[in-house]
């Protein structure tokens, strides 16, 4: 049997809903399944305004968009996330000053942030890889003190909380709704798809709300327009094409409709990983991912972090001899040949161990239980 990293789930509906928006003859965005998406994710996670974009790096480029940044200003971010997260605001003409990861997760290490902090920052961009949360409360104090905006890269983090304790008071958090700003993907990778591409700009911050609807809709103010707010609609900003088309909206509310269903079926996949893998984990061969006690686990992804980049290759390839695909993830943003020269030749050691160590195991919904046992076999077979 070969078993693919990933394999986008289907729960049975997306054609009937795609067949029902031809039938409704409004095909080109922000019809009847868009303001559905938008509104149930509103209602689920308390998020001020949704607005569905045409994927989860178009969220980020308006985040960017929405910060308001001047030439020469400073964003900070990990090394250790996909290119889309530093592209967005490199476009705006930002200056993009990378930190680094944790030593127990590839999440950006808040404690390494304020040391990073100049009288030219501006942002704050905290990447939930995995699914896991960063620590939001520190980050949220951090940008508080120094008046900074706060945008989650939420990508993988669909459904995924951090647990504040504040005054010692705990309460969960939805991912994406603590930041000013928020940008979640709904690529075919993650745990729901639009269809393949989709994204989602969340924005928490009423000072945004209305320009975001503006640069959603191409830099018009026609939102306004068929509200009724204003007798004709105009260019009155930047903007872009941003908003997906109603096919993509309905593929993803068969997706969310499910979402419940969705979310126990990984999370069964990923704990059975866990069990099995754990025993050898103790012995040394690999880490597994760690959760830390102010964050929920979404499932969105099982890696290994091994022990250097020479046994990570020979894994991958020994489960490739068995017919399972486990890849690598990110490299290092800065020391990629764009942007290692604009680095300020700061070093970034976890960072670089993660891209070094890291290796993802297949994980989607449709995957077998006894798929799952017969991986682990093969990853033990490799040591023992």
């Amino acid at each position: 049997m070969k078993i693919p990293f990933n394999n986008p789930y289907l729960t049975g509906k997306e054609i009937h809903y795609m067949n029902q928006a031809v039938r409704q003859g409004h095909l080109s965005g922000n019809g009847y399944f868009t303001k559905k998406c938008q509104h149930y994710l509103e209602e689920r996670y308390g998020f001020r305004k949704c607005l569905l974009t045409t994927s989860g790096t178009d969220a980020l480029e308006m985040c960017a968009m929405l910060c308001n940044l001047q030439s020469g200003d400073e964003v900070i971010m990990p090394s250790y996330t996909f290119v889309s997260t530093a592209l967005a605001f490199l476009r705006e003409g930002a200056r993009v000053v990378f930190a680094d990861s944790m030593k127990c997760n590839p999440n950006i290490d808040a404690d390494a942030i304020e040391a990073l902090v100049t009288p030219r920052t501006r942002v704050i961009v905290p990447v939930h890889y995995a699914g896991v949360a960063c620590d939001m409360d520190a980050i949220m104090a951090i940008a508080e003190r120094h008046n900074l905006i706060v945008v989650e890269d939420a990508a993988q983090a669909i459904d995924s909380y951090f647990i504040s304790r504040k005054s010692n008071v705990e309460s969960q958090k939805p991912l994406g709704g603590i930041g000013h700003l928020a940008a979640f993907s709904f690529h075919e990778t993650k745990n729901v798809t639009a269809g393949g591409e989709g994204g989602l700009l969340v924005v928490n911050d009423e000072r945004f709300v209305r320009r975001a609807e503006i640069l959603w809709e191409k830099g018009t103010n026609r939102a306004e327009f068929f509200r009724g707010e204003v007798n004709k609609y105009g260019w009155v900003d930047m903007g872009s094409s941003f908003l997906p088309a109603e096919l993509n909206a309905a593929f993803l509310w068969a997706q969310l409709e499910c979402l419940d269903t969705i979310q126990l079926r990984r999370k069964h996949i990923w704990n059975r990983y866990y069990e099995l893998l754990k025993p050898h984990a103790a012995k040394g061969y690999f880490s597994l991912p760690h959760i830390p006690e102010y964050a929920t686990n979404n499932a969105h992804m099982f890696y290994l972090i091994l022990p250097d980049l020479e046994k990570r290759t020979a894994l991958i390839q020994h489960l490739k001899d068995n017919d399972i695909l486990a890849v690598f993830h990110y490299l290092s943003l800065h020391s990629s040949s764009y942007y290692a020269k604009k680095h300020d030749g700061r070093l970034l050691p976890e960072c670089d161990r993660y891209a070094d160590t890291l290796a993802r195991l297949p994980m989607y919904n449709d995957l077998k239980i006894k798929e799952v046992e017969y991986i682990c076999s093969r990853i033990v077979q490799f040591y023992e």
